[in-house]
């Protein structure tokens, strides 16, 4: 068994141990010199590595989706743990086990998908009902919808993901429909399952986790369309409009046109299925954003990008410890503007001009609209 696992290492440690390659990108120092910048994985997590020294001797010997054997000493650098690598060798896949490099649900497969079989069993609709059967009862797509992530890496991203999102937003579908009168419980429960399958071939796993061909040309959208389309004519007399529906259904899920939707939920079912869907994942996202801040000092984590804030660590915010803000996010926020044309610094002076005067920025430099609030904001509050 792989020893030590990501989720078991500690800063201030010197530790031999085997990762997966999961990104690897070559950089250069100011010297000109060449570094490592690396994230390394085992089913357990993730962790950023850097490597400095000899570079050049090592970083043509490996690539991504590789396994290693490193040396190197783990630090904490910006609220994160970071891998130091002092040495590094490829190792061939005979002397590693591959399940201990892949993060996967805590749950069987089997068991998540025979009880996937007993909602499907549940449906009465005749036409929804023979559709999910037909889907589940083909070997290539059982066996991938029993396997397949969530996502890349915001919500689920683990093997079994997908299914277990699914069963998850099964459960609360039926909570809200009982809630709501005239809520077509069939239609809503067969919106839920369709609604990602597309992602069973959008999403490569046999390595780390990336984009198939058709993943990276289609999208899982459009991937699921196909496969309704393929599935619904099989079924003698299907209704068109029915189709129409659960299509409608598949490519308004991410609720809005600009997180991927061409079209906007425009009847109850389709609107519930955007709002259980974008509940389920962002409550993983921030539930895993949680487990994976454990070198954060105080009540707060750091910044998360996809959750677009800090996140209280609730147990530490109610004892009796104090408990500071979060810092100001005036970095992430200014992450979002377009980056600076060199990496000098632009000062700002307490006797700079107003937002609403021309900024005096160094010459053959000039701020943005966004630049030049930011600055004003901070000169009022200094």
């Amino acid at each position: 068994m792989k020893s030590p696992y990501v989720s078991e290492l500690q800063p201030n440690q010197v530790i031999t141990a085997m990762f997966l390659v999961q990104h690897k990108d070559i950089r250069q120092k100011k010297t000109g010199e060449p570094y490592l910048s690396l994230v390394l994985g085992d089913r357990t997590g993730d962790i950023d590595a850097k490597m400095w020294d000899n570079v050049s001797e090592v970083m043509d010997t490996f690539e991504r989706d590789d396994f290693l054997k490193i040396r190197g000493l783990l630090q904490v650098y910006q609220n994160r743990l970071q891998l130091t690598v002092h040495r590094l060798q490829k190792q061939s896949e005979h002397e590693i086990d591959v399940t201990d490099y892949f993060p996967a649900s805590a749950r069987q497969p089997d068991e998540m998908f025979t009880e996937l079989l007993n909602i499907i069993g549940t449906i009465r609709n005749p036409y929804l009902n023979a559709l999910l059967r037909g889907l589940m009862e083909d070997p290539d797509i059982a066996r991938r919808y029993r396997m397949a992530p969530a996502a890349k890496s915001i919500h689920h991203a683990y093997l079994g993901g997908l299914i277990e999102h699914v069963l998850s937003l099964c459960g609360l579908a039926r909570l809200v429909a009982s809630h709501y009168r005239d809520v077509d419980m069939d239609l809503l429960l067969t919106g839920v399952i369709l609604h990602d399958i597309g992602k069973i071939y959008e999403l490569s796993y046999d390595r780390s986790f990336s984009y198939s061909n058709d993943g990276q040309l289609l999208g899982h959208i459009i991937i699921a369309l196909r496969l309704l389309d393929d599935k619904t004519r099989a079924i003698p007399g299907f209704p068109v409009k029915l189709r129409t529906l659960l299509e409608h259904m598949v490519i308004s899920h991410h609720g809005e046109l600009e997180f991927g939707s061409p079209k906007v939920p425009v009847f109850p079912e389709a609107l519930l299925l955007h709002h259980l869907d974008n509940l389920d994942s962002k409550f993983e996202t921030m539930r895993a954003f949680l487990a994976k801040d454990r070198f954060v000092d105080g009540c707060w984590t750091g910044y998360s990008s996809s959750l677009e804030r800090s996140v209280l660590k609730k147990e530490k915010y109610m004892g009796d410890e104090p408990c500071e803000p979060p810092p100001l996010e005036i970095a992430a926020v200014a992450a979002h503007a377009a980056p600076a044309p060199s990496s000098e610094p632009v000062p700002v002076h307490p006797a700079a001009p107003s937002p609403s005067q021309k900024t005096n920025a160094p010459a053959g430099r000039s701020m943005s609209i966004f630049g030049e609030k930011l600055a004003g904001a901070l000169i009022k509050e200094s």
